[in-house]
Parts: C-alpha cells; structure tokens; sequence
C-alpha cells in the first residue's frame, strides 16, 4: 500500500523541540503538512524549525512557545495551527520525567509531572478536538512502556502515562462521532535527550536490553512512523489503540532503574526503611 500524502494539512505537535517531538513534525511536514511545533525554549524550538524547513520547504512551518501545562497556551497554539481555521493533526508529546520511592516523592514533583504529562495531553486533545470537530481529524498522544508496565521507583511518571492511555481509549469513544480518531503510541527506550541517564549507565541500559525480544535501543523514527500511521489515512479506521512501540518489551517486566534510586536516595528508603 503506498503511503498517501498529508498535502494541505495542518498539525500541530506539542514538545516539538528535540526528540520524538521534532521527528514527527518533519515526518509530518516531509509528507507535506504544515507544522507548528510547541515548547518552552524558544532557542529549540527555532531550530527545529529550520531543520524542518530545510526538509520540507514547501509547507509552513512555525512554533508557540508556551507550556502545555497552560490551558491558555496551548488553545493559543492551536488557533494558530489551525492555518484558515483547520487543524487536521495533533501529537500530544511533551513530557517530563521524575525518579523516587514513592514514600520519599514530594508533592510538587507529582503535580508537575501530572500537569505536564496528563493534564497537557488533556489540554491538547481538549483544544484540537475542537478546532477538529467540523471535519474530522486524528489526535495521537504519547505514552510509554511505562504506561504498561511497572517500573519501581518511577510510580509518578507511570501513573501519568497510565492516565494518558485511558484518556486517549475514553476520548476516541466520545469524538468518533466527530470523525476524529485518538490513538497513543507506547515507545519503549529511545535514544534521546531526556533518556540520556539510562543510555549511559550500563546496568540500566543492558537491564533494558534483556526486556526485549528485538534488542535494541530505538530511534526517534521508529516512534515518528508510527505516529505518522496512526494520523494518516492508512489508518482511517484505526482509534483508541495504544500501540507499543518498544521492541517487543511489554511483553515482559518493566526494567530494573534500582542503580539510580540508591545512588540518590541511599540504600534504607531505596528499600522502604524510614528512619
């Protein structure tokens, strides 16, 4: 099947930057979208811009900067997306990430990852549905394999990408009427900025390994394919999937992160002795 084009059509990525982010708008804007990228450091996100551009010249490319943990910036993000007031694409990427037995995890580091993880991809799915709903469009939210399965010492971040895979499965039920199609895709470890701590601490990283039956660290084009589709036509009858994208990891446990957990918080309330 030969893929089909995105010519005419608006995207929108939120956490575009670097990373997963910044690959699905130029695979997005390569098959001919326009993109507006979305993140809080404007020196990235200019950057990605002129790479995508460089890619893609033919289509228009912007960026917003602003915090998807801000409903008023992301709605502001979306009408600009929405070039003659259609949006047809939105990726909700932007994350962050936080490491902590869960009786030592402080109140704000939970609420900034709830707020940045979930409640941004809420906010996201929120505003693009609606500049969606009188065409139809397809929304894709990234999740984890920590989504999936248990990672100990990281039960903030997984709680979070838990959260994002029942809101994309609850959304695609209540918007399929609309025509607009909500999938999550689960990567698993791929070699990026924010994974930088797992790549380069051997254990870690060969724990990794041994979770999966295809033992490799990804690439951000194994995750930006996919998300090209799921919001593709190729995928028109596809919605409410979460498809794991991770070497064929979910098939087994979560991996072993201990190594980080007693060089920051010591051997005792690495194994639950508070004193």
């Amino acid at each position: 099947m030969t893929e089909s084009s995105l010519k005419g059509r608006n995207a929108f990525v939120t956490g575009g930057g670097s990373g997963i982010g910044l690959a699905c708008a130029r695979r997005f804007a390569i098959d001919g979208a326009n993109v507006l990228v979305m993140g809080r450091n404007r020196e990235k996100l200019a950057a990605a811009t002129d790479e995508i551009r460089k890619a893609a010249p033919d289509v228009k490319v912007q960026f917003h900067v602003g915090d998807v943990g801000t409903e008023a910036d992301v709605k502001a993000a979306v009408s600009e997306a929405a070039l003659e007031g259609r949006l047809d694409i939105a990726v909700a990427n932007a994350g962050t990430g936080a490491l902590a037995p869960i009786m030592v995890t402080e109140s704000d580091s939970w609420e900034t990852v709830m707020r940045t993880n979930l409640t941004g991809t809420f906010y996201t799915i929120k505003h693009a549905a609606a500049a969606m709903s009188s065409h139809g469009g397809a929304i894709c939210a990234i999740s984890s394999i920590a989504g999936v399965r248990t990672h100990r010492f990281m039960g903030t971040y997984c709680v979070s990408k838990a959260g994002i895979d029942m809101l994309v499965r609850n959304c695609a039920d209540e918007l399929g009427v609309r025509g607009i199609r909500v999938n999550s895709v689960c990567p698993g470890l791929v070699d990026t900025e924010i994974a930088a701590g797992l790549m380069m601490t051997p254990e870690v990283h060969d724990d990794y390994l041994a979770c999966m039956p295809i033992s490799r660290t990804g690439v951000v084009a194994d995750i930006s394919n996919a998300v090209r589709f799921l919001c593709g036509d190729e995928a028109s009858w596809i919605t409410g999937v979460t498809l794991s994208v991770d070497g064929g990891h979910h098939l087994r446990r979560g991996p072993n992160v201990e190594t980080f957990s007693r060089q920051i918080f010591g051997d005792d309330i690495t194994e639950g002795r508070l004193s």
